[in-house]
């Protein structure tokens, strides 16, 4: 994908795709909430001390720089409530995660930053993603240690690849209880047709939100990846409704409740003799037939172990150590 023009994009997008996130923050300031620009792309806006108590949302966006829809999404929602900033029900931190992939047109710089969101990063300790992601840590930690006991955080991305189900998410398994069946329930509204229960950190925004400041957190896959100031957003109409819904402290209804699946293994990329035989383009949730080799990495093999598995995120060309794919199950299947 290439750079994208800035110039004809409109000033809203503009201001969210460059970071320039100070550009909301005036009518909220205004209006009496506390405004702050904690680090480069990232936005806090909390209600005054007197009405402490409110959830807390983080919406993150661009974590990769190629999967710009929920940038125009976002940007669209938030210009809205700029515009009657007394309709904010929550308190809310606003985060473009990698600015400088999005200006390049490209997922990451040095390496993928949703792999970053862990404590040891090996050789990747000196890239410029490892560096961004301490930048969040810091901040999202501030937001979330000021913030009471009812914690969000949606991670919005589009996906690389085809999927069975276009609109999914991944929630991390220690979401649990009525902060699961919660979450659950808004992605239906959001029009996730499918939810993975994710048990492995992997490294990701959304698990590191999840078990650090007990976040009901989720990655969410809003479709394919489009060009910055081309995505077609009427894709996007279900999810625009329900953050818009959700920022105000309101609930869409009679949505249909979304596929549940878990995760039963992950194909971890070992050695560079990594070999997968599950092409790189499969559609993700195809199904496997039992027996069926997935990948091969020098004396292990990944094999289908039962009926009724799918694979996910199918991706021979990652690094040694990270994800190459996962293998999941209807939990009622």
């Amino acid at each position: 994908m290439t750079a994208p023009s800035f110039d004809t994009l409109p000033a809203p997008l503009r201001a969210l795709a460059t970071g320039n996130v100070g550009a909301f923050a005036a009518p909220f300031a205004a209006a009496g909430f506390v405004v702050a620009t904690p680090a480069r792309g990232v936005l806090t806006v909390r209600a005054p001390e007197a009405h402490t108590g409110r959830p807390g949302v983080l919406l993150s966006v661009g974590v990769h720089g190629d999967e710009t829809g929920p940038v125009e999404m976002v940007a669209g929602i938030l210009d809205a409530l700029a515009r009657a900033p007394h309709e904010l029900a929550v308190d809310l931190m606003l985060c473009v995660a990698h600015v400088d992939a999005i200006a390049a047109g490209r997922r990451f710089i040095d390496a993928d930053l949703n792999r970053m969101f862990r404590t040891t990063r090996h050789d990747l300790v000196n890239t410029l993603e490892a560096v961004r992601a301490d930048e969040l840590v810091a901040a999202t930690s501030a937001f979330f240690d000021a913030c009471g006991p009812v914690r969000w955080h949606l991670d919005l991305h589009t996906a690389i690849r085809a999927s069975r189900y276009p609109a999914f998410a991944i929630v991390p398994a220690l979401v649990a209880g009525a902060a699961r069946d919660a979450l659950v329930a808004w992605l239906g509204t959001a029009g996730a047709e499918a939810v993975i229960l994710n048990r492995v950190p992997g490294g990701t925004y959304s698990y590191w939100t999840a078990e650090r400041h007990g976040a009901a957190a989720s990655t969410v896959e809003l479709g394919r990846v489009g060009a910055l100031g081309g995505n077609d957003l009427a894709r996007f109409d279900a999810a625009h409704r329900a953050v818009a819904a959700l920022l105000r402290g309101r609930t869409v209804t009679g949505a249909a409740p979304p596929l549940v699946f878990d995760t039963v293994r992950t194909i971890t990329k070992l050695s560079e003799s990594f070999s997968m035989r599950v092409g790189r383009d499969t559609a993700n949730f195809t199904p496997l037939a039992r027996g069926d080799v997935i990948a091969t990495d020098g004396g292990t093999v990944y094999t289908v172990e039962q009926d009724g598995e799918y694979i996910v995120f199918p991706n021979p060309d990652v690094r040694v150590g990270l994800r190459a794919g996962i293998v999941v199950r209807r939990c009622d299947g």
